[in-house]
């Protein structure tokens, strides 16, 4: 974009922020971030400076493709030494903003990529599914983890649920689009309560991911509906309940040894530690996993919130690094 251009739609973007989230964003997280929140609200509210990843599709891959990604300034991410990386999950990224072109669904044909931002990988990664394994994605739409842990292993069982109707089409889409149908035939996709999965598939599981329904911050920022948005603010004390009621269900799918991760794409501490300690506090058979040295091998893409334990992080986007808001919290049951 040329100069007058960009801050023309930098304008236009700037007069969608919707003033009644950014007003109770502002007393949350001033109270809860404290002198990061000025820095992150400079990135949330600015969409002009947002940057995507590439994730490459294993199952329909171009050459081509990696080098036009190189020419353009995009470089591997992930590149320091992770407990676990997959040869087969590559992703680019570059430091400058701008969105990749994204491509259409087309019947009977792969997508060679998916846009995204690069934290939603790490909750995937540290899930750290093997071959074999069989795993849930309990809230799976749009499907973009659900693609990622195919690209870092085939599961035994992979079943993704998606219990509102619309968002599970889009999941099927998803899978249609990336995944060849020899392996989307083994995917079981449904659209059940996952409150109650638990009860229906008792430890049937190896690993879990609950990426749950949360106050996405970067979305209600840009609200055009006021009574939408305040509506939404409202609710918002609701969402914590809902989600400790999915983290245990989850842990009744779970087998014994086996391990959880619980991602969000919110700033909030209600939604995010508030949540797992509850779980901890609750729930006597799961006990936190160590995932800071993740953290450590990440630490040159990604910018942490200081003071968290050792089995959360919660990316917090910053300029040149605009990557999340992101929580990823870890554990295991005994």
């Amino acid at each position: 974009l040329s100069p007058k251009l960009e801050n023309k739609t930098k304008g236009k973007l700037q007069k969608q922020i919707c003033r009644v989230v950014l007003d109770h964003f502002e007393k949350q997280y001033t109270a809860e971030l404290g002198n990061a929140w000025s820095s992150v609200r400079d990135v949330l509210t600015s969409p002009s400076c947002w940057q995507h990843s590439i994730l490459l599709n294993r199952f329909s891959p171009c050459p081509e493709l990696e080098n036009s990604l190189c020419v353009q300034g995009y470089q591997p991410a992930f590149q320091g030494a992770l407990p676990y990386l997959p040869a087969a999950l590559k992703c680019y990224i570059r430091r400058t903003p701008g969105r990749f072109p994204a491509q259409k669904h087309r019947a009977g044909k792969l997508k060679e990529y998916y846009l995204l931002n690069a934290a939603s990988l790490l909750p995937v990664l540290a899930l750290e599914v093997k071959d074999g394994e069989d795993v849930l994605d309990l809230c799976a739409a749009p499907g973009g983890k659900a693609v990622a842990v195919l690209q870092c292993a085939c599961p035994g069982l992979f079943h993704c649920n998606e219990y509102d109707a619309l968002r599970a089409r889009w999941l099927e889409e998803t899978i249609e689009s990336f995944i060849p149908e020899p392996l989307s035939n083994l995917i079981v996709v449904s659209k059940l309560d996952g409150r109650h999965i638990g009860d229906l598939k008792p430890e049937l599981y190896d690993k879990i991911l609950v990426d749950a329904p949360c106050s996405n911050d970067r979305s209600w920022l840009f609200s055009s509906d006021i009574h939408q948005a305040t509506v939404r603010l409202i609710q918002r004390k609701q969402l914590s309940y809902l989600q400790f009621q999915l983290l245990r269900s989850a842990i009744k799918a779970l087998r014994p040894g086996g391990c959880l991760v619980y991602s969000t794409c919110t700033l909030s501490k209600a939604e995010n530690s508030d949540v797992i300690n509850l779980i901890l506090n609750s729930c006597s058979n799961v006990v936190p996993v160590d995932i800071s040295e993740m953290g450590r091998a990440v630490s040159q893409e990604f910018t942490f919130l200081d003071g968290l334990q050792q089995h959360e992080l919660l990316v917090l986007p910053e300029r040149g690094r605009a990557w999340g808001p992101m929580y990823v919290a870890k554990l295991k049951k005994i």
